[in-house]
């Protein structure tokens, strides 16, 4: 493939562990997107993705359904750190298990992560149950009292269609469970 051939490939990306707080505030708020939308965006940021996305929001303690340009600056920062040290610890850790090697049975679902695809399982920092959203091929993962101050993220398609008995928060859906 050679340099010309992944430079093909290359969506213009911010490389995060290279970007200073600043550029990685002028990058995110670039754009009027939700956080999730905005992290996994290959044009905003380069290689992180959804699974690494749902880590980085629970290590930041930030809704995934956030406006960027909405967030204050010690939100901006709290991001960049858990997006530099969630990324390095991943880094770190994919580097052990391989031991140089090319890494087999890739997937993005990890044993250790806080909550990608962990919905149903508790959130190792406050035990509540993760939650998910789905949307086209993809979902996020999230833990709404330590990201969304409890509040439960709608679901597109199923919040339509519940529309007002949608719950809002755990209690409510726990409510429903118990019916």
């Amino acid at each position: 493939m050679g340099d010309a051939g992944l430079e093909a490939l290359d969506a213009g990306g911010l490389e995060t562990l290279d970007a200073g707080l600043d550029a990685f505030t002028v990058r995110l708020t670039s754009e009027n997107h939700t956080l999730k939308r905005a992290l996994t965006d290959p044009r905003l940021f380069s290689g992180i993705g959804n699974a690494y996305s749902d880590e980085i929001l629970h290590a930041a303690r930030l809704s995934p359904a956030a406006l960027t340009q909405r967030l204050g600056s010690e939100q901006i920062a709290c991001l960049h750190e858990a997006t530099r040290r969630t990324l390095q610890q991943w880094t770190e850790r994919l580097r052990r298990q391989t031991q140089g090697g090319f890494p087999e049975n890739v997937t993005a679902f990890r044993e250790g992560m806080a909550v990608h695809g962990r919905y149903g399982k508790p959130c190792p920092r406050c035990g509540a149950n993760v939650q998910r959203i789905r949307y086209a091929d993809n979902e996020t993962n999230y833990c709404a009292p330590c990201q969304t101050g409890g509040k439960l993220l709608a679901d597109r398609a199923l919040s339509r269609l519940l529309k007002q008995d949608w719950p809002r928060t755990l209690e409510e859906l726990e409510a429903l469970k118990r019916r």
